[in-house]
């Protein structure tokens, strides 16, 4: 049986909104008892909802709150959009969804406020706990900044 996208946001929607150290545990804690191949479908899930976001059009947004000397937007460093993507996920379905429709919407998320780390860790953490064993998890998608070729032409070779 494989994880939906429902069965995904579902889970997602556990944060409250937001990937925070706390409600990040929590989401672990409530993977754990799940089957591990639930475990492993929903890091499979959260990679390619990653990987999708993994575009230029977010990527290239500058930092919302910052500016360097002079007051020149702040770029996004490639762990900060990767952590932009990663709030834009907790966010939830609907947030997820209409960025792709218009950038924009993904510009709050690059805030200084927003620190979705916690995000990435979720999975592993989970597996953890199910089986007591670390997790040199490979998904299908790499989540990496910069990784979408589809996403980024202008860095194809």
């Amino acid at each position: 049986m494989r994880m939906t996208w429902a069965d995904f946001w579902a889970l997602i929607a556990t944060l409250d909104g937001e990937a925070t150290n706390e409600s990040c545990r929590r989401l672990a804690e409530e993977l754990s008892h799940r089957p591990v191949p639930d475990i492993i479908r929903f890091a499979e899930r959260h990679a390619e909802a990653l990987y999708r976001l993994d575009q230029e059009k977010f990527g290239t947004l500058p930092v919302v709150d910052l500016t360097v000397r002079g007051g020149s937007p702040f770029p996004q460093s490639s762990d900060v959009f990767l952590y932009s993507r990663c709030a834009v996920v907790a966010a939830g379905r609907e947030v997820w969804e209409s960025v792709f429709f218009d950038a924009d919407k993904f510009a709050p998320y690059t805030s200084t406020r927003y620190n979705a780390e916690w995000l990435l860790y979720v999975p592993d953490k989970a597996y953890e706990r199910a089986t007591g064993k670390e997790w040199d998890r490979h998904t299908r998608y790499c989540y990496e900044s910069y990784s979408n070729r589809d996403g980024w032409p202008h860095l194809r070779h």
